[in-house]
């Protein structure tokens, strides 16, 4: 049991359909508790926790359900009570443009936007009753993957379809990674000697990736859209391809919606092209070595990654006013020196000059920049923290 005591603290909540990922943050931010439940269901679930100290404890819940993991987990934070949980919600759709306070409508229609977000909003939802049932009195605030998105203009937010599929079944791009996005834009702009207001261009890298333009703190475009499949490559998912592929993929193979939908979500992107792994890590060390008998395949993966997020990027500035600067975040964008100067190469119309040293130095949870002092544009890298804008949020909708 720890012997430091979290002031006011909150408990963020992020459930998937058999984990929930959690983090107790005190009100300064200066301490943290972590955890993860995995395999939910199962026999051989388990809970890992961390302590503030960084002390893990594993234990074993067989079968256990969420709200049986929830209070497992309430019980692991001993006297660390929190004054408020707040919820990752994946989908909040058109009505959401912000955090919310749990009430009996929000949960409505976050089940009734399942639709959208079949395999997360469910578990999201479950989430919050489970907790709802075990502190009936405990505030809950839900923050949306999707909210931050909802400052962009029609112009970036509507597909060229027949627009009463956008008014009655609100086929649109809404945009992921929100709280990840809203947070490093508000990083960058403390961060920076340039005065505001500040134009971002963000890539969140990782086996999920996504590229936003951030004007004074707003969203103006986004490269996911009615779904986080559209966009740049990713670990298993594909990104943009001929919206046509799918009855391709039909007509020619005989497969159906679903097995299609499998391909294109699990079994595409960094995995499809190397035929070796969604890792980016792995990719890279298969890449170098001249022995392998995918090398050239993984050496295409990366190049076919690094070229789509540099030209993702590139494009995403037409929707700024103004740019300050490019922001790398993520698994891959907080890691690899090498994949971030690559996607650079690729944007070498913006006059930029990256210090190699200190692009080199930028891992392992480090944060800063890597501009020469001849970049017309900032550069930088930021590791990302979504528990921190999901606790800030939260206490901001609560007043606390």
């Amino acid at each position: 049991m720890s012997n430091t005591i979290i002031t006011k603290p909150t408990l963020v909540v992020n459930c998937g359909s058999s984990s929930i990922k959690y983090a107790l943050l005190s009100e300064d931010n200066q301490h943290r508790i972590t955890g993860l439940a995995e395999n939910l269901g199962l026999d051989d679930a388990r809970i890992v926790h961390k302590s503030v100290e960084g002390e893990k404890t594993e234990v074993h819940i067989p079968g256990a359900n969420h709200k049986a993991a929830l209070v497992k987990i309430m019980e692991l934070l001993g006297d660390q009570s929190p004054i408020a949980v707040g919820h990752r919600v994946v989908h909040g759709g058109r009505e959401f443009s912000s955090a919310e306070k749990v009430t009996p409508h929000v949960i409505k229609e976050v089940k009734r936007l399942k639709a959208l977000a079949p395999l997360h909003n469910p578990a999201n939802a479950t989430g919050i009753e489970a907790v709802q049932a075990i502190h009936p009195d405990l505030p809950q605030v839900v923050v949306f993957d999707t909210a931050f998105h909802q400052t962009m203009p029609p112009k970036a937010f509507r597909y060229a379809i027949p627009k009463e599929m956008y008014e009655n079944d609100f086929i649109r791009r809404y945009g992921f990674h929100g709280t990840s996005h809203a947070y490093l834009s508000e990083r960058a702009s403390k961060l920076t000697d340039k005065e505001g207001p500040h134009g971002w261009l963000i890539a969140h890298l990782g086996n999920g990736s996504s590229a936003t333009a951030v004007y004074n703190g707003e969203s103006l475009d986004t490269s996911m859209g009615l779904t986080p499949l559209e966009g740049l490559m990713m670990g298993t998912r594909c990104g943009d391809v001929d919206p046509s592929l799918h009855i391709h993929l039909k007509r020619t193979m005989g497969l159906n919606l679903e097995e299609i939908d499998t391909i294109l979500n699990k079994e595409s992107g960094l995995l499809g092209v190397s035929g070796v792994s969604n890792d980016m890590r792995t990719v890279e060390s298969i890449a170098n070595d001249d022995s392998h008998p995918h090398q050239a395949d993984a050496q295409l993966a990366v190049e076919m990654f690094c070229y789509r997020a540099g030209k993702y990027l590139a494009s995403l500035s037409c929707a700024l006013p103004e740019l300050t600067g490019i922001i790398f975040s993520g698994g891959i964008g907080e890691n690899s020196a090498t994949i971030r100067g690559r996607i650079l190469d690729v944007m070498r119309h913006f006059a930029l000059d990256v210090d190699s040293s200190k692009n080199d130095a930028l891992f392992g949870g480090n944060e800063g920049s890597f501009h020469g002092e001849n970049s017309r544009y900032e550069l930088w890298v930021i590791p990302t923290d979504e528990e921190f804008q999901i606790a800030e949020e939260t206490r901001q909708v609560l007043g606390l």
